[in-house]
């Protein structure tokens, strides 16, 4: 059934007029940006299929433009209006530098990068630089690869910081699982961080793991008791 045989309430678009977007399924969302169906097919039976083959918004939005361009129905030019979409998002949820974003929480730093990590499918260990007022001056990816306090070197986190004039930094890390609870590693990690830090005058704020919607402080856990 074409979207324009639907009754005004079933319509994507005229349902998103009247309740607002965060009352919308993930097909009717998807629809809205599809904008055009194909012979047999509306936008929103695309957009259903689109979803039933990835299983998840996390595996849709993992999907390059070239993977988009070969679902039939969607092609490159709406591969590129969905790509774009999941980009503005993620930049939305997860802001950026020059915003000047002050630190006075976990939540901060989780709102500040959980766009960024919580959908990752490989672990991603990321220092954030901060000055004398707590705000992030800059942020860096460390490693890529499942952390190990061997591989993980204070002295390139360290040197970093010493180079930007950071008088404290904040160290994250994502678990693709979704399990947020912290490994050995992550704690020895964690210690070896601190310890360093206390000697340069540069202290190891918090270790955030961000997991599937979630994440933990290891400062609110206790482990920096």
């Amino acid at each position: 059934m074409r979207i324009n045989e639907l009754a005004d309430h079933q319509k994507p678009r005229e349902r998103m007029l009247s309740h607002g977007a965060a009352r919308l399924s993930h097909a009717e969302l998807l629809a809205i940006l599809i904008n055009t169906g194909r012979k047999g097919c509306s936008s929103l039976d695309i957009a259903n299929e689109l979803l039933k083959s990835v299983g998840s918004l996390k595996e849709l939005k993992g999907l390059s433009v070239n993977d988009l361009n070969k679902i039939k129905g969607v092609g490159i030019y709406k591969a590129l209006i969905l790509k774009a979409a999941f980009e503005l998002g993620e930049r939305m949820h997860s802001g950026s530098v020059d915003d000047k974003i002050q630190i006075t929480s976990p939540k901060d730093v989780a709102d500040f990068m959980m766009g960024k990590m919580e959908h990752l499918t490989q672990e991603k260990f990321i220092a954030l630089f901060l000055n004398s007022k707590n705000v992030i001056i800059k942020k860096k990816t460390i490693f890529i690869g499942t952390l190990n306090s061997s591989i993980v070197h204070p002295r390139e986190i360290f040197s970093e910081a010493i180079k930007c004039a950071s008088n404290a930094i904040i160290v994250l890390h994502n678990h693709p699982s979704g399990d947020t609870t912290p490994s050995k590693e992550d704690i020895k990690t964690t210690a070896r961080l601190r310890e360093c830090g206390a000697l340069l005058g540069i202290d190891l704020l918090d270790h955030l793991i961000i997991g599937d919607h979630e994440y933990l402080s290891m400062v609110e856990a206790g482990y920096f008791d």
